[in-house]
């Protein structure tokens, strides 16, 4: 009989104490499902002291014995909390969302049934997406901008919902920091030569907390590392370094 392989499940944590707690739960229950080997990672990056706490109750009320909090002692970015997940990570297969609540943990039950032999990463897409009216516009130009210009094979790329090969990550080293990493982790990926596979999935109204994402200024300097990174992987063709 063949062994179902075995799951890190992580969540990069800013604050989200209002909805991370649910989400522990949710995803505890669905991984109970696939496998028996598995654990849960909180990559608190630098939150306020009031929510670390608050993560530690939450984390202390479980009898499961396998979720851990992964302290950062300074904030590294959206990026390098994917980054701190990824090289924590101990199973076979690694799957990650945002504590924002806006994906449902139950969907990794379809991702984890798309993930065939050859396949490097499941990745979402939103089969709606459920924010207001400007950050539809936003995503909607960011999406089809870095599609045209990293010749992305995605129909959506930036869909934080991805199930990916621990074995990947033996040759895919990332770098960025930012909310770019996403880019440079399709990127590297595809250019690499493993297969990605695509699953619709559900898209909810933010319940709790706030965009880390959507302000001014990180938009600047996100865009200022788009074209880094544009500069390194389409023009350089640097891939691992």
């Amino acid at each position: 009989m063949k062994k179902n392989p075995s799951i890190s499940i992580f969540f990069p944590f800013l604050n989200d104490w209002g909805t991370v707690g649910s989400l522990i739960g949710l995803a505890v229950a669905t991984v109970e499902k696939l496998t028996d080997d598995w654990e849960v990672l909180i990559i608190n990056d630098r939150s306020n002291p009031q929510d670390r706490e608050a993560l530690e109750m939450i984390i202390k009320t479980s009898l499961k014995g396998r979720i851990r909090i992964i302290d950062h002692a300074k904030n590294r970015g959206y990026g390098g909390a994917l980054r701190t997940g990824f090289s924590e990570a101990t199973k076979d297969l690694i799957f990650y969302t945002d504590c924002d609540a806006q994906y449902d943990p139950r969907e990794l039950t379809k991702l984890y049934e798309a993930m065939k032999d050859g396949t490097g990463m499941v990745n979402g897409y939103k089969i709606k997406r459920s924010d207001p009216w400007f950050r539809i516009v936003a995503g909607n130009i960011y999406h089809h901008f870095v599609k045209f210009a990293f010749q992305l094979p995605l129909m959506d790329t930036d869909c934080d919902f991805r199930l990916i090969r621990k074995s990947v990550f033996d040759r895919v080293i990332l770098f960025e920091n930012t909310g770019s990493i996403c880019v440079e982790l399709v990127k590297k990926i595809d250019y690499l030569g493993y297969n990605i596979a695509e699953i619709p999935v559900h898209h909810y109204f933010r319940t709790s907390g706030k965009s880390q994402f959507f302000n001014f200024k990180r938009l600047f300097y996100t865009g200022l590392n788009l074209f880094k990174l544009w500069w390194k992987l389409m023009v350089k063709k640097e891939y691992e370094k």
